[in-house]
């Protein structure tokens, strides 16, 4: 497997979940990813760590998440440590130099981590200091 992407670790954990990387902009599409009864098979992907309305994806079961702002210390960082769920927080792709900026213009830089991971089926890596996404073959 090659690692894509990397970002911080929200907590340590041995679980190493794969799955389709689902992006959720809003509640609609959390409610209708929960709704297929598909939800465990993913690994769900959004824009920042106060993305309360993910919160129904976690306590329902999805495998991972990944997160391209928010740090651990903030809401989905808190919840995933409630709900042992992996999660990988202001992910950046290996390959690239764009990295999310505090206060900044960040829509490339979003809509490129969008671009690369919804749709692939990864593994998520959180059992050190740094959280990994790599593809599954």
């Amino acid at each position: 497997m090659k690692v894509i992407a990397e970002g911080f670790n929200s907590f340590e954990t041995p679980k190493k979940p794969i799955g389709i990387v689902k992006y959720l902009p809003d509640p609609k599409s959390v409610i209708a990813l929960i709704k297929s009864g598909k939800l465990k098979d993913h690994i769900v992907l959004a824009q920042g760590g106060t993305t309360t309305f993910l919160a129904p994806a976690l306590s329902m079961g999805c495998s991972g998440v990944i997160t391209l702002s928010g740090a651990p210390e903030s809401h989905l960082g808190i919840l995933s440590r409630e709900f042992q769920i992996p999660c990988v927080m202001t992910t950046y792709l290996t390959d690239r130099d764009s990295r999310y900026v505090t206060g900044g213009d960040n829509k490339a830089h979003f809509e490129a981590m969008v671009e690369a991971l919804d749709g692939k089926k990864v593994q998520i890596d959180c059992s050190g200091e740094l959280g990994r996404v790599a593809l599954v073959d």
